[in-house]
């Protein structure tokens, strides 16, 4: 990607794209009678600036300030409907925890094998969220959308898979989380502030992983890290988009290059 193009991240919505910009976000959806309808908002500020230089504090700053962009698109374009808004997701995210429950029964050994199969279940929602409906081609209308931009070309044209996914977080988040709870367990400490550090901590290092990987692309290591989210985006994350939901990703595009005052993309 040239140094002037825009660092955009987004969002796959369950009928449009959200994206992020630097300062803002932008929305487009297609509703239930066919029309498509664009929002966008400035994105709020939650850390100081100079955290965005403080390793394993800036990723999790920029990601809780993704997720608090959620609420703003949905009350600037009430006809979003979110990934997991959807009845069957949710009842799957209760099976889950009471599940992740029974496996860490009281009095159970807390082993690597144990934790790993919590970790593993702690995406089965996210996963049925991709399968069901149209999010997995929405996703790639993510995808293809933003590589398009970066690429100068054509969205229709663009890989479905994308270099910045956040599936790319998944394995080390797993695997870091995995190893967390297993030595505090050990170590005899338990209780949700412990959950709670473990879970953090576990999330700054993926990112960190995450902006390594990136940096140094060309790496062998690097393509190594990157290749689990790659296969999960080929196989389970992404679908190829139609022509109308490929119109709704350039509607948002459009909107944060406005909001963002970039030139659009050729």
């Amino acid at each position: 990607m040239n140094d002037d193009k825009l660092r955009l991240g987004g969002m796959a919505l369950r009928n449009g794209l959200l994206v992020h910009g630097p300062t803002h976000w932008a929305a487009a959806v297609r509703t239930q009678d066919g029309e498509i309808k664009v929002a966008s908002g400035r994105k709020p500020r939650l850390a100081p600036a100079g955290l965005a230089r403080v390793p394993g504090l800036r990723g999790v700053a920029k990601l809780a300030e993704a997720m608090a962009v959620i609420p703003l698109v949905k009350r600037e374009l009430p006809e979003a409907h979110l990934p997991m808004q959807d009845m069957r997701t949710l009842a799957s995210m209760g099976a889950v925890s009471v599940t992740a429950h029974a496996i860490r029964r009281p009095g159970a050994a807390r082993t690597a094998g144990r934790e790993a199969a919590v970790a593993l279940l702690s995406v089965a929602p996210a996963l049925l969220a991709l399968r069901r409906g149209d999010l997995a081609a929405w996703h790639g209308v993510e995808h293809k959308s933003i590589a398009a931009y970066e690429q100068d070309g054509e969205a229709e044209e663009a890989a479905k898979e994308h270099d910045r996914c956040g599936s790319h977080l998944v394995a080390p988040l797993l695997s870091t989380t995995v190893a967390g709870t297993v030595a505090a367990r050990r170590a005899g400490l338990k209780g949700p502030v412990v959950d709670g550090a473990i879970a953090l901590g576990s999330m700054a290092v993926a990112v960190e992983i995450f902006g390594w990987s990136e940096r140094h692309s060309g790496t062998a290591l690097a393509r190594a890290l990157r290749r689990p989210g790659y296969e999960l985006q080929r196989v389970i994350g992404t679908r190829e988009p139609d022509a109308e939901q490929l119109e709704v990703g350039r509607a948002a595009m459009e909107e944060i290059l406005r909001v963002e005052g970039a030139a659009p993309a050729a």
